[in-house]
């Protein structure tokens, strides 16, 4: 009688084990110093610091241990990436759509899309970077920041070097926002005396990049501008996926990216809308999302471990200041030009609402 063989298990244990074991390893890492209160008072989440420890190790120590950790390294930057944006939908609800009401769908739709227009002007007409990292900018800087660009990565075939130098350019402006945004609530409190914390929380989480950012700086201001500005940001969240899809389809059809026109449909989009409008019903127990929560908070972090640990400093050097140039650019509009949509949206929904 021939015996059973199961050819998969030792090639996945033999190839994919080491390297997934590499990431968790950073990826939990990172959780615990994410809760430490002196990391959590810079707003620096679990995703953030995966991907600072893992360019750290990635720079250092891997390199000695690369040949048995790539293939699940790059498992986790693909695969394990997909599954923890499609599992991301289960922070997200409609309900939580209306709870901001018309006005803060409209003030993040046009924020999103405004915002990335700029980008894509600013960075390809007038800093004449690469496409690939100003949509990788534009993404991070309009939507979500580093998860955007992770996302956004698999849609534009961007090389990790390109990946690492948007991420780098929307963590470091979204840091400083965290640091800009509480006095400038004192500013606009003086020439907007009708503002009110609410409104400004909105503002908060229409413009700033990380959500760990947005929680920070909402905090500082107040409990209520904290409290809408998490909500305003979960939306911003929830676009992610029609963002990525109008994106895939815009690439197939230009015609200056003949080369992008066999581009993957990026089905793991369909499935975070698909979790999203599961999770409105809210058919499972609060227990059971929690746990799924932690499950991709984990994803996520494996993956960003893994697109560190790719990240060279010499391929960021050769980038050059223009991305950073960008950042600071797309910075200024978000402060800007975000807060003249919020109170622009704002005050014309209030006109309609008082006819």
């Amino acid at each position: 009688m021939a015996e059973l063989s199961f050819p998969r298990l030792p090639d996945f244990i033999q190839h994919r084990f080491p390297g997934l074991l590499l990431t968790a390893a950073i990826a939990g890492g990172a959780a615990w110093l994410a809760q430490r209160p002196q990391v959590a008072e810079l707003g620096l989440g679990a995703l953030t610091l995966a991907i600072m420890l893992g360019i750290l190790v990635g720079n250092t120590l891997y390199p000695s241990v690369a040949a048995p950790c790539d293939a699940g390294v790059l498992l986790a930057k693909q695969k394990l990436l997909r599954l923890g944006i499609i599992l991301f939908g289960f922070r997200i609800t409609l309900q939580q759509i209306a709870e901001v009401g018309l006005s803060g769908v409209l003030i993040d739709l046009l924020t999103l899309s405004s915002t990335f227009f700029i980008t894509c002007l600013l960075g390809i007409r007038l800093l004449k970077l690469d496409r690939e990292t100003v949509w990788l900018i534009g993404a991070g800087s309009s939507i979500c920041g580093a998860a955007a660009v992770l996302a956004t990565e698999p849609v534009v075939k961007a090389s990790p070097s390109k990946v690492a130098v948007a991420v780098a350019t929307v963590v470091l402006f979204g840091t400083l926002a965290i640091l800009t945004y509480p006095p400038l609530w004192l500013l606009a409190q003086h020439y907007f005396p009708a503002l009110s914390m609410a409104q400004y929380g909105i503002f908060t989480g229409s413009t700033i990049h990380e959500v760990a950012q947005v929680v920070a700086a909402g905090h500082a201001v107040g409990p209520e501008a904290e409290n809408s500005a998490v909500i305003a940001k979960m939306l911003r969240v929830m676009m992610l996926a029609p963002f990525l899809l109008c994106l895939s389809g815009w690439l197939r059809r230009a015609p200056q990216q003949p080369a992008r026109r066999g581009i993957a449909f990026p089905w793991f989009a369909l499935g975070f809308i698909g979790v999203a409008l599961f999770n409105s019903l809210h058919l499972l127990p609060a227990a059971w999302v929690a746990s799924i929560n932690q499950v991709a908070n984990l994803l996520l972090a494996m993956a960003m471990a893994a697109l560190g640990l790719t990240t060279r400093f010499g391929a960021l050097r050769q980038a050059g200041a223009k991305p950073l140039l960008l950042g600071l650019m797309v910075f200024i509009w978000l402060i800007v030009g975000g807060g003249a949509i919020n109170l622009l949206t704002q005050h014309f929904m209030g006109l309609a609402h008082q006819v």
